[in-house]
């Protein structure tokens, strides 16, 4: 859709639950996660075409792109993280996620840590060249984002389950590691940080009591977005 006017120009087909989409500047292609069917589509944005598939496996989530030809994304059910050659349109590898349940965030940092969000309060810090899992990182239950500010090397996981932003300092190339912790809201669990000035924005809602084990669901019009500075 044309972002200055909101118009739809163009519907191009994924799979059948799509859940992330993510811009591959180095082929100038948006990679989208399919949820369902553990396949990435390809698409060519400006013709507005889909141009191929990978088939990973499992219910994918977020991802992240190194530049360099290579899509990691998160596989949600089977706790681990794929590697994939883009040009080939494979996987080349699969990293588990020992003691993570239900990898959603990830963010791959400018020192070459992924930062992947698990829903059990622990965030996995790998490397990307070798796979390696280097760290668990504490953070609170259900985040389902990995917010990075490469200006500052700082990534922000926020968590719907109690409610806080953990603030993860990434400088100097060093591996990632927790400085600090934020209260924000229960239910504020994704968002995006304004690369200009290094604002944190959640979006979030205030929820009834669940029921029956079943999501909670948002109280109509209690939408609204909170503001970390």
């Amino acid at each position: 859709f044309d972002a200055t006017t909101g118009k739809v120009t163009a519907e191009i087909k994924t799979g059948p639950k799509p859940d992330a989409a993510i811009y591959d500047a180095a082929s100038k292609m948006v990679l989208v996660m399919d949820n369902k069917d553990g396949t990435i589509s390809i698409i060519d944005p400006v013709a507005a075409t889909l141009v191929g598939t990978v088939a990973v496996g499992g219910a994918l989530e977020f991802a992240a792109v190194d530049g360099k030809g290579h899509a990691f994304v998160n596989v949600e059910d089977k706790s681990e993280l794929a590697m994939v050659d883009l040009a080939k349109r494979t996987v080349v590898r699969r990293t588990g996620l020992t003691g993570c349940e239900d990898p959603s965030g990830l963010a791959l940092t400018t020192g070459g840590f992924l930062i992947a969000a698990c829903a059990n309060g622990v965030a996995k810090s790998v490397d990307a060249k070798s796979g390696k899992l280097l760290a668990d990182i504490a953070i609170g239950p259900r985040p389902d984002a990995v917010i990075y500010d490469a200006l500052r090397e700082r990534a922000y996981v926020p968590s719907g389950g109690d409610g806080t932003l953990t603030v993860i300092d990434t400088a100097h190339g060093h591996a990632p590691r927790a400085v600090d912790k934020v209260a924000t809201q229960t239910g504020a669990r994704t968002g995006t940080v304004d690369p200009k000035t290094g604002t944190v924005y959640l979006p979030t809602a205030r929820y009834a009591p669940a029921v029956a084990g079943a999501r909670p669901k948002a109280i109509p019009g209690s939408v609204e977005l909170l503001v970390i500075k």
